[in-house]
């Protein structure tokens, strides 16, 4: 289900002034409601000591995936902060272009509960992962 598009256009400007997302060259590609998609490159600066791409760089694509995702489901001022990581990795990435998906597994009143995949651009499954949410109501995201 589409969002609306100045929340769409919003959201893609959150996700490009981002530092980090930034530094990782991460891109927002499509967003939809309780979805989103997210594409990384292969860069030498994301490597290991083994000439693979750091978990902790896919992880990150996955999580970012799965966070904007959830910013299509709350409500206007609420945050989503992540209380439970769980990764798997499935494959070594040496090169080409990796894509991240989150998608909303289960929404509760306070807990969210999300799905998250990372493949490489031919489709073959690098990762795969699940996550729980926190949501912070509008009063509390701001201090009070």
């Amino acid at each position: 289900m589409p969002i609306k598009e100045s929340y769409e256009r919003a959201l893609r400007r959150a996700a490009e002034a981002a530092p980090y997302y930034q530094l990782l060259q991460i891109r927002l590609e499509q967003i939809d409601m309780g979805f989103a998609r997210f594409h990384m490159p292969f860069r030498k600066e994301l490597t290991q000591a083994y000439g693979v791409v750091h978990g902790g760089a896919i992880a990150t694509l996955a999580d970012t995936a799965v966070a904007f995702a959830l910013m299509t489901i709350i409500q206007p001022g609420e945050r989503v902060t992540t209380a439970e990581f769980k990764i798997n990795f499935f494959a070594a990435v040496t090169g080409g272009e990796m894509i991240g998906e989150g998608r909303v597994a289960h929404a509760g009143k306070r807990l969210v509960v999300a799905d998250m995949e990372v493949k490489s651009q031919d489709g073959k499954l690098i990762a795969k992962g699940m996550a729980t949410y926190v949501i912070i109501e509008a009063s509390k995201s701001k201090g009070g």
